[in-house]
């Protein structure tokens, strides 16, 4: 059985924690052992949280939602944390399933993408 952890960023935390209750189930129907949750302020401090885990486990997910404001840090954070993750499966050779919704999520765009990004940010651990 995989190993697997998940980061949560709380900004968002009841749309976030039902993210994570899809996020569990996938994660039986695939036969992985969810050990490690993590949860962080924001989608920001997901990379670190990432960081710290990764030699404890054998690939990890990460959820939390990134939506529109009234400027683009939403972008900027959402492109500085996406590179981010993608440098970390390089440097430690492992899966992360990326299960954040944004960068410029709307309001109406949460809730019916709360089940199929969590559910895919497991399944692609299962690329691996």
């Amino acid at each position: 059985m995989q190993r697997i952890g998940i980061v949560c960023g709380s900004y968002h935390r009841e749309a976030v924690e039902q993210m994570l209750a899809f996020a569990r189930e996938e994660a039986k129907v695939l036969g992985y052992s969810v050990d490690w949750v993590h949860w962080v302020s924001g989608s920001m401090e997901v990379p670190l949280a990432l960081a710290r885990m990764m030699s404890e486990v054998d690939g990890a997910a990460c959820l939390g939602i990134i939506e529109k404001g009234e400027t683009q840090h939403g972008l900027a954070m959402g492109q500085a944390v996406i590179k981010s993750i993608l440098e970390l499966q390089l440097q430690h050779n492992k899966p992360i399933g990326l299960g954040i919704i944004g960068p410029g999520a709307e309001p109406h765009h949460i809730e019916p993408r709360l089940e199929p990004h969590a559910r895919s940010a497991i399944q692609a651990l299962a690329d691996f």
